[in-house]
């Protein structure tokens, strides 16, 4: 059974840091594309980043800079390493997976598990 789960939200003041972590298990999250995306009230669920099963990432424009992506404990733990917050990152955040594969989509539609997300407040 797969299963995600996300952890490291909560409440921070504008240019405070925070630290997301997504446990991965039921599959083989190496051979996967596994992904952070938000969704702030009121708007459409948005692409953060994205971590290549060859172990590339890509970062969304909006965040590139301050937010990095990474893999740990032999790559069942996706990381989202959140720097310089802005009012503006407030939203749920949430990991998903995408598998088998190996390309990487910015499309919420190509992934098919998903956590169950973790808050993100930003105060200015």
């Amino acid at each position: 059974q797969v299963q995600l789960m996300e952890s490291g939200g909560g409440s921070v003041q504008a240019g405070g840091s925070l630290r997301l972590s997504c446990a991965a298990s039921g599959f083989p999250a190496s051979s996967a594309c596994m992904a952070w995306f938000r969704q702030a009230p009121g708007k459409e669920r948005e692409g953060v980043a994205l971590f290549e099963r060859s172990g590339r990432t890509y970062i969304a424009d909006s965040v590139k800079g301050r937010f990095t992506i990474s893999k740990v404990n032999a790559e069942t733990t996706l990381v989202l390493h959140m720097n310089s917050l802005e009012p503006e990152d407030t939203a749920m955040y949430y990991c998903a997976a995408h598998y088998p594969t190996r390309a990487c989509y910015w499309a919420v539609r190509m992934y098919k598990y998903w956590g169950q997300g973790t808050q993100v407040t930003v105060s200015s």
